[in-house]
């Protein structure tokens, strides 16, 4: 099958986080470090999974968009770097004449991608859990090459989708478990692609992001063949893992 595949290429895109997500990252990231270091001396690594889970995610939130997070009175003046690099690749991709799938794991930064595309007056398929018409969706997208962009949810569309109609995948925010991210490229990486496919991975320096990519390559065959727990972490993840992340 793979010798009847055009090549893939994949890369990683690196961005430096605005000041405003800098200012409000180090803030959760201090207060994160004194809570989890608290729940573990009382109950244990193994019992604070759910709540290591939930620091985790906030502090991948605000890499992605601080819209994502409460944030009280603040107002931020550039909100997103990573959604602002986003818009340049795109452009680049459209230039290009390629078409796009766009995953997260957030709905909820899909919906804000999805406004931001129709300011620009920007056509594009959508797809998550609550989508009801699933294969319409993917047959539209399919049919109508003038689309040139389908967001969708990790979760929703990592499987059972073919999307050839696609060339260049973007990895908006990190998952743990690589192939549960290439399981999302091959939606249009598989038989009937005729064209080279790019993967992209969007990825905050100096953040979570980023030790998430290095934890990711370091127990790559161990995460692999791991099932994820329900909560979304490898089980393959031990505690000097999360020290790692937090740096504790």
């Amino acid at each position: 099958v793979a010798k009847d595949l055009p090549p893939k290429i994949q890369r990683t895109a690196r961005f430096s986080m605005s000041p405003d997500q800098k200012k409000v990252y180090q803030e959760v990231l201090q207060q994160s470090q004194r809570k989890v270091l608290g729940m573990v001396q009382g109950k244990g690594f193994h019992s604070s999974r759910m709540e290591i889970l939930t620091v985790l995610m906030r502090l991948r939130q605000i890499c992605c968009h601080l819209e994502l997070i409460e944030l009280g009175d603040l107002v931020p003046k550039q909100p997103s770097a990573k959604m602002d690099l986003f818009f340049e690749l795109l452009d680049e991709a459209l230039d290009g004449g390629h078409r796009v799938l766009v995953f997260s794991q957030f709905v909820t930064m899909l919906k804000i991608l999805c406004k931001e595309l129709e300011a620009r007056n920007l056509t594009y398929c959508y797809l998550d859990g609550s989508t009801k018409n699933r294969q319409e969706q993917v047959r539209t997208f399919n049919t109508r090459r003038e689309i040139p962009l389908f967001l969708i949810s990790l979760k929703a569309g990592g499987t059972g989708l073919n999307l050839t109609g696609a060339d260049m995948v973007i990895h908006y925010d990190p998952w743990w478990n690589p192939a549960v991210e290439n399981q999302a490229t091959d939606r249009a990486y598989r038989i009937g692609q005729q064209r080279t496919v790019y993967s992209i991975k969007l990825i905050a320096r100096d953040s979570v992001e980023e030790k998430v990519l290095e934890l990711q390559e370091r127990k790559k065959k161990i995460i692999d063949a791991t099932i994820e727990g329900g909560d979304g972490i490898p089980k393959s993840m031990e505690w000097e893992d999360v020290k790692e992340l937090l740096e504790l």
